[in-house]
C-alpha cells in the first residue's frame, strides 16, 4: 500500500509558476510516478511521468518545456512555468510497477486525491 498526498495547488495568474509535490508514505525508488489532471466533465490526462528508478521522463506535448518532474525516495514535484488558463485542472499524483503505458490510468495502482490548480487569465 502506498498512501499519496499532494500539495502546493492554488491560484495563479497566467504566466506564473508553481510547485506541486505529492509525498508517499514508503520508498518509492522501484515505482514509476506520474502526474495526472482532470477538469470537470473531462478524462484525466496524463501530464508527466518518472520511471521507476528516476531512469526517464516524459511530458505531454502540451506542457513540454514548462513543466519538470522531479523525484526522490520519498516526494515527487512537479515545477510548473509559464502557466496558461488551459492549465487550469485538479492535479493528481499515481503510483505503480511494472507499467507499460505510462499514460493509460488504469496502470496505475495508487492514487492521491487531487490538489486545485487554478490559472486565471
Amino acid at each position: 500500500q502506498v498512501l499519496l498526498t499532494e500539495s502546493g495547488g492554488g491560484l495563479v495568474q497566467a504566466g506564473g509558476s508553481l510547485r506541486l509535490s505529492c509525498t508517499t508514505s514508503r520508498d518509492i525508488f522501484a515505482y514509476t510516478m506520474a502526474w495526472f489532471r482532470q477538469v470537470p466533465g473531462q478524462e484525466r490526462e496524463f501530464v508527466a511521468v518518472s520511471r521507476s528508478r528516476g531512469s526517464s521522463t516524459y511530458y505531454a506535448d502540451s506542457v513540454k518545456g514548462r513543466f519538470t518532474i522531479a523525484r526522490d525516495n520519498a516526494k515527487m514535484d512537479l515545477d510548473m512555468a509559464g502557466l496558461k488558463p488551459e492549465d487550469t485542472a485538479v492535479y493528481y499524483c499515481a503510483a505503480g510497477r511494472g507499467i507499460n503505458s505510462v499514460s493509460q490510468l488504469s496502470e496505475y495502482d495508487y492514487w492521491g486525491q487531487g490538489t486545485q490548480v487554478t490559472v486565471s487569465s
